[in-house]
């Protein structure tokens, strides 16, 4: 699904030139469970503003579903976010006078999409997050972990290839981020594509891979939790191979 290669992402900062990625190649197959990890400074961040395309590369190449979306237009980017990504926030990032149903709604408002139909996909998806019972509830009357479930729904309601979590449970207490692992988890065996990006390996261990960034390079890369010995993971297959073989 993901084809990355060589990618680099610099920043201009006065006259000092900072390079938060440097040469980053990974192979992301559908239906995987990936945390990605590092220290404070690591790159882990930008990688995640790269993987959903709210970022271009300096260079490199970034391939999503045969697609090259590193050279693509803002808008054509903006269309493919649209269309194959769906984010989870640290912040759940609701409205806060809307109810759980109305925000599962919204992006399908901006989709154009019909309001029965709309409306169906929005309880689909609150149903697969466990909230069938909490459809009319505001914000504030829910939980942390039933706010963010509304945002796991409002990110799943696109049916999109990736969900792409930030710190998903970086505001919850250690029993709602095991409940909300374990939505994440559910999704997952449903054949859902999940690229969570963390900083605490109890959250990186409910993952099938995970790859630990620093100094914006791939310090490791394996399957297993970030708590198992580390298994390498095989190489990704360079660009000009792959394409012989097919």
């Amino acid at each position: 699904m993901i084809r990355i290669r060589e990618l680099t992402r610099a920043y201009e900062m006065g006259t000092e030139r900072i390079l938060a990625l440097r040469g980053v190649t990974l192979d992301i197959a559908r239906n995987e469970y990936i945390a990605i990890m590092g220290p404070s400074g690591s790159g882990k961040s930008t990688m995640m503003n790269l993987l959903g395309c709210l970022d271009t590369p300096t260079s490199g190449e970034y391939w999503l579903n045969g697609e090259e979306v590193s050279r693509l237009s803002d808008d054509a980017l903006a269309r493919v976010r649209n269309r194959e990504i769906g984010f989870v926030f640290q912040t759940f990032n609701l409205l806060p006078r809307a109810t759980a149903l109305h925000n599962v709604e919204l992006p399908l408002v901006y989709a154009g999409v019909g309001g029965r139909e709309r409306r169906e996909r929005a309880l689909r998806a609150l149903d697969r997050v466990g909230l069938a019972n909490r459809v009319q509830h505001r914000p504030n009357e829910l939980s942390g972990g039933q706010r963010q479930r509304v945002a796991i729904a409002r990110a799943l309601v696109n049916q999109p290839s990736i969900l792409l979590a930030d710190e998903p449970t970086g505001n919850l207490d250690s029993v709602t981020s095991e409940e909300i692992m374990q939505v994440f988890a559910d999704l997952h065996r449903g054949g859902q594509t999940v690229i969570m990006v963390t900083h605490e390996p109890d959250i990186a261990a409910h993952a099938e891979r995970t790859v630990v960034l620093r100094d914006g390079r791939v310090e490791s890369d394996s399957r297993g939790s970030a708590l198992d010995p580390y298994t390498p993971a095989a190489a990704p297959e360079p660009l000009a191979a792959a394409a012989g073989a097919r």
